[in-house]
């Protein structure tokens, strides 16, 4: 038995293989462009594991995907591969177009093609799980009720508009094909591997490095933040029992001000890591925000715990602390992210 997982050397994807594979015996196949935020160094763990079979490929290749699958035969693909960042995507959006849009299109086509050819209990027992995000819904304002799975698509950001997208190819490959998919859409995740271009890595390397630590607007935008591990205990369950064709809500229950956010990491690393500088908040520094920045996510996550029993097992608090001290125990890996160096591995068997 095998799983396909798309994307699984990102932030996201690696936790969830990591996970996977402390809990099962089911190999993975490691489907991964090894784009910027891809990086084997988040699996090197899993060096000479054969149950962790690696590929560099891209989900726009037909042909890859198809001898993928007829290879390993996956009772389940789990697509996580996306560009992601909505900075990258307000400054170049054709990259998300083509890997979100075209790439889960290209994704579907295969697993359609795969599923159509199989027989008995493989084929019933078959699963399309597609990860998204709680950004196709748009922004709430303060006392607005958090999202639902029934919530209209407002998407405001290149990125979060390719992801709509992508949902709403996934939703009818299932309604006109019958393709057997599930579809998860999360709040902000947070963690160890994590790309130092989103806010809370960005704002542990840059605090101990004595950067600045910029800060959009006034600080006051809401996220609902979700620690990656519990995401991926998540999407076990919404696989192991999730209803098709569903969509589950996966949220943290945490709903915080990125300037509050700032400041709990600021407060943490002069806890563990003090600065003979001073307090790390000396070093906040609030920049023009960026362009249709939306001020509010929460995701209500009752749908997934009422119906498969599933809660995040990390409060903020708990989770938060995880994080940073996990970036001061790896100052190595954020070093080769920052100089780039984690591609050496890369270049040596790719060339």
């Amino acid at each position: 038995m095998s799983i396909l997982v798309t994307g699984g050397a990102g932030f996201i994807g690696s936790n969830f293989v990591l996970d996977w594979l402390k809990g099962s015996d089911e190999t993975v196949i490691n489907l991964d462009v090894l784009s910027y935020a891809g990086n084997l160094e988040n699996l090197k763990t899993l060096d000479g594991d054969a149950r962790h079979v690696f590929v560099k490929g891209d989900i726009c290749d037909r042909a890859l995907l198809d001898r993928l699958l007829a290879e390993h035969r996956p009772r389940a693909i789990v697509h996580f591969a996306a560009e992601s960042h909505v900075d990258r995507s307000i400054h170049g959006p054709a990259a998300f177009v083509r890997t979100n849009i075209e790439g889960t299109f290209t994704l579907l086509e295969a697993a359609r093609a795969y599923w159509g050819a199989l027989q008995g209990e493989e084929k019933a027992g078959f699963r399309f799980h597609h990860v998204s995000t709680d950004e196709v819904y748009g922004s709430l304002k303060k006392d607005d009720a958090p999202f639902t799975e029934t919530n209209p698509y407002e998407p405001n950001s290149p990125y979060s508009a390719s992801k709509a997208a992508s949902d709403h190819l996934v939703r009818a490959w299932h309604h006109t094909y019958g393709l057997p998919v599930l579809t998860s859409n999360c709040s902000n995740n947070y963690g160890p591997y994590h790309f130092p271009e989103k806010l809370i890595p960005l704002m542990i390397v840059n605090a101990l490095a004595g950067k600045p630590l910029p800060v959009y607007g006034d600080g006051q935008q809401i996220r609902d933040w979700l620690y990656v591990t519990d995401h991926a205990s998540a999407i076990r369950a919404v696989i192991a029992g999730g209803r098709v064709g569903e969509v589950y809500n996966i949220g943290g229950w945490n709903e915080m001000a990125n300037i509050d956010i700032v400041k709990t990491v600021c407060a943490l690393l002069d806890e563990l890591r003090p600065s003979a500088a001073g307090p790390y908040e000396r070093l906040i520094t609030y920049v023009t925000d960026r362009p249709g920045h939306d001020r509010r996510y929460a995701i209500d996550a009752r749908k997934i715990e009422r119906e498969l029993g599933w809660r995040p097992a990390e409060t903020f608090q708990t989770g938060i602390r995880k994080t940073v001290q996990w970036y001061l125990d790896n100052p190595d890996w954020v070093a080769r992210v920052q100089s780039g160096a984690y591609r050496d591995w890369l270049n040596k068997h790719y060339g």
